[in-house]
């Protein structure tokens, strides 16, 4: 028997965003169609036409396209199995619903939904799992006719077989099995012939012939009607693998998007610092706050500056790993090595200091050119540079782009992530914009005379050190302190907060060096000034 070739698929709704879960159960199966060199697939979800609206697709693209997952098929992807958005695919949900009417698998259901309703409350009364009576089967052909003449409403239902076990060998969770007996039968088209999810799913994986569903594990519930559906309408069996929901830092929890599950992620230790982050930077470069981005969306992490190198990484890592060891890993080396075995079964905890920590080493592979690119767009939007230039690419002026390539050089690794940059606003405000460190300021200038008096004598040996570079402003203030019988901690202070506002910083010598010397002395001139 010829094997199937791998063909997987992700299904999202249009929300308006692109939850981190999602994105990870996309990833699996892009990496596992990759791997065996078979075809991901993606397909738009999007029959609830009352919750979704088509510019919410515009969130899922942008996060593909960020982290570089390509899709063989799918929006703007012309393929065999078109169309890849539900809403276009009525045709194909009307003919299957008639073919299992006809082939008796699945009946028109003419029980109103009031009298259903009374049917589970009575099956939760007695304790006893709901599965629906069939009143509708015991109608004739003559009744049935004149139901539908009358215009009485119905629903079709699949006619689940309660006499047989559903049986699957999952991927990662092993040997499973469902007693059918204990199956209501599920509704497959609404009153208005629009299709539900579990029927859609199963005609489109069979239309499109999906080998592989790798979904997360609360789908597993849904696996049953699923294979049963499957069979009545002579599709292939896909192999199913349900892996490991994402959880939020530190617990058990399913990671959420809901505004009560947000509320208790800012107190918690590792997420709180990402919200603080949001809620800091973002109304900065005018994309409001963790209100409308939060770290539960993959848009959060392109609009605040993470590589999508680092988010990648953590995203391979949750629920699957190498070996026991190795924690970097670019996204070649998962392709190469991706298989389902190696999928854990228990939750997979986003955490944040691994992102982070991820981050760091992919931020130190890349070149100061390439720092420079991530970081102008967060330096723009903050206003802290001049206006785009519609040079090459719409890049800002090349003196903004040398200043800016020094100071990342200097920084080293203070910039974790590219939107760190705008908080070294000092090095671009006008000498007399600076702003102070209040508190800095009261303790190395206010309350310091005798470091303020250093500072005014150093002043004038500053003016004259030639060349002004790091090595030599430091050898001068080495020089000028052994001559004042102070120590360097004396003054050094008080000088840092003059020039740069902040009590802490790169090094001293390399921010008067990309500062330079006359808006050195112009800013200890100002703070002399203020300190009195």
């Amino acid at each position: 028997m010829t094997q199937s070739p791998v063909r997987t698929r992700f299904a999202p709704s249009p929300t308006g965003y692109m939850h981190i879960g999602g994105m990870r159960t996309a990833l699996f199966n892009w990496l596992f169609a990759r791997h065996h060199g078979g075809r991901f697939i993606l397909r738009i979800d999007d029959t609830d036409r009352q919750r979704n609206v088509s510019e919410a697709l515009a969130p899922i693209l942008r996060a593909f396209r960020w982290l570089g997952l390509a899709w063989d098929e799918g929006p703007e992807v012309d393929g065999p199995c078109g169309p890849y958005f539900q809403s276009e695919r009525t045709r194909l949900y009307r003919e299957a619903a008639e073919r299992l009417l006809a082939e008796g698998k699945a009946f028109k259901d003419f029980d109103p939904q009031e009298l259903s309703k009374q049917d589970r409350e009575t099956a939760e009364k007695e304790k006893q799992n709901y599965v629906n009576i069939r009143r509708s089967l015991e109608l004739t052909d003559a009744e049935v006719r004149q139901y539908e003449t009358e215009g009485r409403p119905f629903v079709v239902r699949f006619l689940v077989p309660r006499h047989e076990t559903v049986l699957i060998d999952d991927a990662i969770r092993g040997h499973v099995k469902w007693d059918c007996a204990t199956i209501p039968d599920p509704v497959i088209l609404r009153g208005d012939g629009s299709p539900l999810y579990n029927f859609a799913t199963v005609v489109d994986d069979g239309q499109m012939r999906i080998s592989h569903v790798i979904r997360a594990e609360e789908h597993l519930s849904n696996t049953p009607v699923q294979v049963l559906m499957h069979r009545a309408l002579g599709n292939e069996l896909p192999r199913f693998a349900h892996i490991p929901f994402v959880s939020a830092p530190g617990t058990k929890e399913k990671l959420s998007k809901r505004d009560s599950a947000l509320n208790k992620y800012r107190k918690n230790p590792q997420f709180k610092r990402l919200f603080d982050l949001a809620d800091e930077r973002l109304p900065r470069i005018g994309l409001g706050s963790s209100e409308t981005l939060n770290p539960v969306m993959v848009e959060f992490y392109e609009q605040i500056g993470y590589l999508p190198e680092a988010v990648l990484n953590a995203l391979s890592r949750l629920g699957w790993s190498l070996d026991d060891k190795t924690e970097i890993l670019s996204l070649q080396t998962v392709v190469e090595n991706f298989t389902l075995d190696r999928v854990i079964k228990s939750p997979a905890g986003l955490d944040p200091d691994k992102l982070d920590s991820y981050q760091l080493h992919w931020m130190g592979t890349k070149s100061i050119d390439e720092k420079a690119d991530g970081c102008l767009p967060f330096l723009w939007r903050a206003g802290s540079v001049s206006d785009r230039r519609s040079e090459v690419g719409g890049r800002r002026s090349e003196s903004d782009r040398d200043f800016l390539a020094r100071l990342i050089a200097t920084l080293g690794e203070r910039l974790k992530i590219f939107s760190d940059i705008i908080e070294y606003r000092e090095y671009f405000v006008a000498d007399d914009a600076l702003e102070y460190d209040e508190k800095a300021f009261e303790k190395r200038l206010t309350k310091a005379p005798e470091s303020v008096a250093l500072l005014r004598k150093y002043r004038d040996v500053l003016a004259d050190v030639e060349p002004f570079d790091a090595r030599h402003t430091e050898d001068s203030l080495k020089e000028f302190v052994a001559s004042q019988g102070a120590k360097l901690s004396d003054v050094i202070h008080a000088l840092r907060v003059a020039v740069t506002g902040k009590p802490q910083g790169p090094g001293m010598f390399d921010c008067l060096a990309l500062l330079g010397r006359e808006s050195c002395l112009r800013r200890i001139d100002r703070a002399l000034v203020r300190a009195g």
